[in-house]
């Protein structure tokens, strides 16, 4: 693992800055040779105070703290005391995962579009423009419902022309700030001008001048691009000029799916994904390789029918732990009824990580 220092005390790994305030700062100049180091014994957990007073801490620190950590600033006698050097085993440590929770702020696909590892479905059972979610709540009920997902961090919202949710969204942007929250949506325009008319008609529907994300709906077909090549041109110039943040697929058969991997257009991908094999496009084992190689080519993967649209509800911990677990899955959409669903998948969610 590469570790790259700035002055001799202070490390940056991604968001994260591990400072040791207890030395004397020295202004250097950084270089990229004499500051970088990689380490790879694991003899190092040995290494006396004065070392560590040197800044080789921070070299350990590099190994075994988890990148997700939402820390911004960790002090050397913190590190030391959560026992990671303890048995001089660095490797080990270093292979563990950090604690997922459904809050953190991920980017999804080739475009890096920023959301929240959970989204606030809206589309359980979603059908004949109405769903779980504006069928049970209606109009008020799911804004509300939205806004108090965002007021406890999950900024992504999962909306669908078929689901009969705009409305509701732009309801939940009158009090929440636009470019705040992440907006999925999907169309099953095929043509150009089909696709031209359902952008205009989405973004007066939902109240905004973008899209972050949209979607062709439920692919079925091996060959869906050459039906649809003149709605897909269409998204490629939104993207473009910004209309459209990302773009893709959202798929409903294992042909379907192995046509997304193979289709660099296809930027953002919902898939269904369970352990279960409940509402699937094929069983994990099938699916799962499929969803690697699109990771592989740089294509953003989203999770849905996590709960298996509500069949796996006896078997939450289950789910989101091998959910959690997927090395080639960004983030995930689960149809939630009520903040107490809400909160209840918040709280479980950082142990599922832990036990995935």
């Amino acid at each position: 693992m590469l570790a790259t220092f700035g002055v001799a005390d202070q490390l940056t790994i991604g968001s994260l800055t591990i400072d040791d305030s207890s030395v004397p700062r020295r202004q250097t100049q950084q270089s990229s040779i004499a500051n970088s180091a990689i380490v790879n014994s694991p003899g190092t957990a040995a290494l006396g105070a004065a070392a560590a007073r040197r800044g080789i801490w921070l070299r350990l620190a590099a190994l075994c703290y988890p990148f997700s950590v939402n820390t911004t600033h960790l002090r050397r006698r913190e590190f030391l005391k959560t026992g990671l050097l303890a048995g001089g085993c660095l490797p080990a440590c270093a292979a563990k995962p950090g604690i997922r929770r459904a809050t953190d702020v991920v980017e999804l696909g080739p475009d890096k579009v920023k959301l929240s590892r959970l989204a606030m479905g809206t589309g359980t059972r979603g059908y004949a423009k109405s769903s779980n979610q504006t069928r049970k709540l209606g109009l008020q009920g799911l804004a509300d419902l939205l806004r108090f997902g965002y007021d406890n961090g999950l900024i992504f919202w999962d909306s669908a022309d078929g689901y009969g949710s705009h409305p509701h969204v732009k309801e939940a942007l009158k009090t929440v700030a636009r470019e705040k929250v992440t907006i999925l949506t999907k169309t099953r325009a095929r043509t150009a001008e089909e696709m031209r008319a359902d952008l205009d008609r989405f973004r007066q529907e939902i109240g905004t001048d973008y899209l972050d994300i949209v979607l062709l709906h439920a692919m079925m077909q091996a060959d869906w691009p050459e039906p649809r090549k003149g709605a897909m041109e269409v998204l490629s110039e939104a993207r473009q000029k910004g209309i459209v943040h990302t773009h893709g697929v959202s798929c409903h058969s294992f042909e379907a799916l192995k046509t997304i991997a193979k289709t660099p257009w296809a930027r953002a991908n919902l898939i269904r994904i369970n352990a279960a094999g409940v509402l699937m496009d094929a069983d994990p084992k099938s699916v799962v390789p499929v969803m690697r190689g699109m990771k592989a080519n740089g294509q953003g993967v989203i999770g849905m029918k996590i709960l298996g649209e509500g069949q796996l509800r006896d078997r939450v911990d289950e789910m989101l732990r091998f959910a959690l677990s997927l090395d080639c899955l960004d983030c995930f959409t689960i149809g939630v009824e009520s903040r107490q669903e809400v909160a209840d998948l918040i709280k479980r969610i950082p142990g599922a990580s832990q036990a995935a």
